[in-house]
């Protein structure tokens, strides 16, 4: 766990990482002293607060307090965030230097309304993002491939009436298991990763093969029909245990792991920098 990052310049934001959430935790009064330059970030907390709660604020009541390290050296209770949280309240702060970030909410906002119109805009800006990110367009096109089989599973799961999002999790993790012998969890922890997408972290193998696990789980789902969560998660793992060999044969054969503790920078642009260096 980390216990700070910097934000806003060079400002430093104390912060924790919730492992079990996955969710990273922003102090409150920090971001407040940044945004607004108050000489009392905690009072103009405290009247924020009383706004928002008057004005039936949900965001405010749900933020919860963690033990950080204070200005004085001790480990004191102070307010957090989760970063949505966090986007809300900033919303509600009138300042300058906040401006930029309601304007990219703004953003955001606008192109998830255009995406429900148009799906293929999603598409496209998820190209346009791996691509500034500096993937190769193969690995992309690849990965997309990816998100396409994904959908596909979801609908099957949607169709035999698994709609919540936490069900989805519980049998993705399955799937996981079961072709890799790591939960999710586990996986990311392999590879040093907290928040980011683990498929995105992944080796050509690696996504080939949790590719076939979740075409697999659609096509046991399509024929066997599961009517409870419970049936879903057999077939999930039945559908992971076919990837789950496939891999183990191609390691019998290759003499090698195929499950890296590679992430994407060392995937990816580890071999970029090289040429760079040598050009």
């Amino acid at each position: 766990m980390e216990n700070a990052i910097k934000l806003f310049n060079n400002t430093k934001i104390r912060v924790e990482w919730n492992s079990e959430e996955e969710k990273w935790y922003f102090s409150i009064v920090d971001v407040i002293a940044v945004l607004t330059e108050s000489s009392d970030p905690s009072a103009y907390w405290r009247k924020l607060k009383q706004r928002l709660k008057e004005e039936g604020n949900q965001t405010v009541t749900n933020c919860h307090t963690l033990k950080m390290l204070a200005s004085d050296g001790k480990m004191r209770l102070t307010d957090v965030a989760d970063t949505e949280q966090l986007l809300r309240l900033i919303q509600s702060i009138p300042s300058k230097k906040a401006e930029p970030f309601k304007m990219w909410l703004a953003k955001v906002g606008r192109e998830r309304i255009d995406e429900t119109e148009d799906p293929e805009l999603s598409i496209d800006r998820a190209m346009r993002t791996y691509l500034q990110k500096g993937f190769s367009e193969d690995w992309i096109n690849q990965r997309l491939k990816t998100i396409e089989v994904r959908k596909q599973l979801t609908d099957e799961w949607n169709r035999v009436g698994i709609s919540k999002q936490e069900d989805f999790a519980i049998l993705t993790n399955e799937i996981t298991k079961a072709w890799s012998d790591k939960s999710i969890k586990e996986y990311k922890e392999f590879k040093g990763l907290k928040k980011e997408n683990l498929r995105d972290n992944m080796t050509n193998l690696e996504l080939v093969l949790n590719m076939l696990a979740e075409v697999t789980t659609k096509e046991f789902s399509k024929k066997e029909n599961p009517s409870t969560l419970d049936e879903s998660k057999l077939v999930a793992k039945k559908g992971g245990s076919v990837a789950g060999n496939a891999r183990k044969d191609i390691e019998n054969k290759l003499g090698e792991p195929i499950i890296s503790s590679k992430n994407a920078k060392e995937i990816h642009f580890k071999d970029k920098k090289k040429i760079s260096k040598n050009n």
